[in-house]
């Protein structure tokens, strides 16, 4: 069982800041319904919270609050081209860290934390269409991006 203990702070600092760097991926995929999809993401972190004891380590994780280093998001420019290789270092990162100290267990809850995280910001907001009527659940720039976090974090969770 691995605990927030077991890490660094630079480490644990990278490890909890995934999430957050998966879900902008997504929310800054396409413009418009940032506010939903930041909810939606606010959300997700509630309930992990409220179903707490399956995964110590995530336990931890999610009661850490969620943060991104926005330095490196302006210096990027902040286009959805310029965050998706931060986003996809950060993630690489955080994996390596988790591979390294915790358990398959726990790596795979990860994993399906960031995904849930990343979809909840992916559904958030139709996109396209007029007044709620018509449009996509899903942009194909989401898609997009929940496929490359996906990619990032390596094999699916074995569940």
């Amino acid at each position: 069982m691995t605990r927030k203990a077991d890490f660094n702070a630079e480490e644990w600092s990278t490890v909890v800041e995934g999430p957050a760097y998966a879900s902008l991926r997504v929310i800054s995929a396409d413009r418009g319904g940032t506010l939903r999809e930041s909810m939606a993401v606010g959300r997700v972190y509630q309930e992990a919270r409220r179903e707490q004891g399956e995964s110590p380590l995530l336990d931890e994780i999610v009661a850490s609050p969620p943060a991104i280093d926005q330095t490196r998001v302006r210096e990027a420019g902040g286009s959805p081209a310029a965050i998706a290789p931060i986003v996809a270092e950060r993630l690489r990162a955080a994996m390596e860290i988790l591979e390294a100290k915790a358990t398959p267990e726990e790596v795979d809850a990860y994993k399906k934390f960031v995904m849930t995280v990343s979809q909840a910001a992916a559904t958030a907001h139709k996109e396209g269409g007029f007044l709620g009527i018509g449009g996509k659940q899903i942009s194909e720039a989401e898609d997009k991006a929940l496929d490359e976090i996906s990619l990032v974090l390596g094999a699916p969770p074995a569940s």
